[in-house]
């Protein structure tokens, strides 16, 4: 459901979908938990292997650094009357090395960074890129997340905004990353043919 208000902003987008979704360019993943997430992704990542570097993963999903695994969870309610709780979390396997080393070598692969500090955020994307050897890094700021990005690869940084008049207009920072990646990525199919 939306507000008629947003149906203007809204349709353009639906349409878009839709369109990619029947062409075949476009396999959105629905997961509700990590565990799902990890053997979606690794599922995903060996059909399309065969595919090469005309797969691009964008791996946009917000899956946290940290979790309770299930074999942690208690059975049954947490009693209050216990006393203060103390919860231990594990880190979540990183699934960069395995996808890019593994599962889809040839593939085109995209992560996000977010950071709440600016001042440590392109340090640890080009770390990133180090440690995984993927190709590409969208670096955002939580405070500004909605607005601007820095694409970071090995040998560049390109920042890209949103105007004051593309906010006015309804327009989303998703469009012009996608619209930048897609040209970096049939940049990448070309060097690889």
């Amino acid at each position: 459901a939306a507000a008629p208000a947003a149906l203007p902003a809204l349709l353009p987008a639906l349409r878009e979908y839709q369109r990619a979704t029947e062409a075949g360019a476009l396999l959105a993943i629905e997961f509700t938990g990590l565990v799902e997430y990890l053997a979606l992704l690794r599922a995903v990542a060996r059909a399309l292997a065969p595919l090469g570097s005309s797969v691009m993963f964008y791996l946009a999903a917000a899956v946290s650094d940290f979790y309770i695994p299930a074999s942690d969870m208690p059975e049954h309610k947490i009693q209050s009357s216990e006393g203060p709780l103390q919860i231990t979390m594990k880190m979540v396997p990183k699934m960069l090395s395995p996808l890019v080393r593994d599962w889809a070598p040839e593939a085109y692969v995209i992560s996000f960074k977010l950071e709440t500090d600016p001042q440590i955020l392109l340090d640890k994307s080009r770390q990133a890129l180090e440690k995984y050897r993927h190709q590409v890094v969208v670096a955002n700021v939580l405070e500004s997340r909605r607005t601007s990005v820095i694409i970071v690869t090995r040998d560049s940084q390109t920042p890209l905004s949103l105007s004051d008049e593309e906010i006015a207009q309804g327009m989303e920072i998703e469009e012009k990353i996608v619209n930048y990646l897609q040209g970096q990525h049939t940049a990448f199919i070309e060097r690889k043919s």
